[in-house]
């Protein structure tokens, strides 16, 4: 059943998801238990991440394990950027606008995240008609990212604030589940629209 929808209405919450590189270290450790006690976070997976091609050149030093959070409130969460920084980039994406939620009855096991190189108003509103007729999609949004490492990228990702944030509730295979995305994103590409691949997150295990 859908529940809420929202077209081109900027969304008072700050709310998103941070992703931190999962080294098995101290650093790892201690963001993890000062994520368990906080009140910002809501819950918190162990998953891997799938980086497309044309990002590694701004992100060199990725990694393929990560923890990955959903919080409330990115002001607050940013403020504790210094204890989370370390060799590999973390990223904070924080919903702009929510296109819509539902309960879809199934357990979230997949983030998918694009970005576009457009700012046309009429492009949110064909998203979210498209992206609404997907029924394994519990929630979708537009989404800024910020991004935080102590190794300086050589150059800057310029697509930075327009990222579209799916979140896919299915029981199938996360191999399923990524070809599921991918159709998705061909069938926007046939009205017009690109969306480019960024990341795919499988959530493997869920920590809080």
């Amino acid at each position: 059943m859908l529940l809420l929808i929202y077209t081109l209405k900027q969304n008072t919450k700050t709310h998103g998801y941070v992703c931190v590189p999962y080294n098995h270290d101290k650093i790892t450790l201690d963001v993890k238990d000062m994520w368990n006690s906080s009140r910002n976070i809501k819950s918190i997976y162990f998953v891997t991440i799938t980086f497309s091609n044309e990002i590694k050149s701004y992100f060199p030093t990725l990694t393929n394990h990560y923890m990955l959070a959903k919080f409330e409130d990115s002001e607050k969460l940013i403020k504790e950027a210094g204890k989370f920084t370390n060799t590999s980039p973390s990223f904070v994406f924080s919903i702009d606008e929510k296109l819509f939620e539902r309960d879809t009855g199934d357990e979230q096991r997949f983030v998918s995240m694009y970005y576009l190189e457009y700012d046309d108003l009429d492009i949110v509103t064909d998203l979210a008609k498209t992206i609404v007729l997907k029924e394994k999609i519990q929630q979708a949004g537009f989404a800024h990212m910020n991004s935080f490492c102590q190794n300086k990228p050589k150059f800057t990702f310029p697509y930075e604030d327009k990222i579209v944030i799916l979140e896919v509730a299915d029981n199938r295979s996360h191999q399923s589940i990524c070809k599921y995305c991918e159709k998705i994103s061909q069938d926007i590409s046939r009205k017009g629209v690109t969306m480019h691949n960024f990341i795919s997150l499988s959530l493997l295990e869920k920590l809080k």
